[in-house]
């Protein structure tokens, strides 16, 4: 028996509203909200088995007494794609700030950098060899 089982990541936001709507556009789909009504605390989205969490900063503070930081580059989700600068793109369109246009790494990789709404690190990966 394994000690730990399916892992995820939950990037913390201040507009979670905002946040949801973002990765939902990507492709995203919701597969927990909590409360079930309202404006949630915490929403865990999935896309290809891969699960998101979102979890509003207030809720980290004041349900579990921790300090959250609800912005900056202190991860990355990571989308591949077939289509590297499409992807950029369509972050873009979505209202990311762009970071880095796609440009190649490793001899093997098309790679893109853009931040979500909430400051958090995108990174659009198209395999090119």
């Amino acid at each position: 028996m394994d000690l730990f089982r399916t892992p995820q990541v939950v990037l913390f936001t201040r507009d979670i509203n905002r946040a949801v709507s973002f990765y939902r556009a990507l492709g995203f789909d919701e597969a927990f909200r909590t409360p079930p009504a309202g404006t949630p605390i915490h929403v865990d989205l999935v896309l290809d088995g891969y699960r998101l969490g979102l979890a509003t900063e207030t809720s980290i503070r004041e349900d579990h007494g921790l300090d959250p930081i609800a912005d900056g580059q202190r991860a990355a989700v990571i989308l591949w794609t077939d289509d590297a600068a499409s992807g950029y793109e369509r972050l873009i369109d979505l209202g990311a700030t762009p970071i880095k246009t796609p440009e190649p790494w490793l001899d093997r990789l098309l790679i893109a950098w853009v931040e979500d709404p909430d400051g958090h690190l995108v990174q659009v990966v198209q395999a090119f060899r």
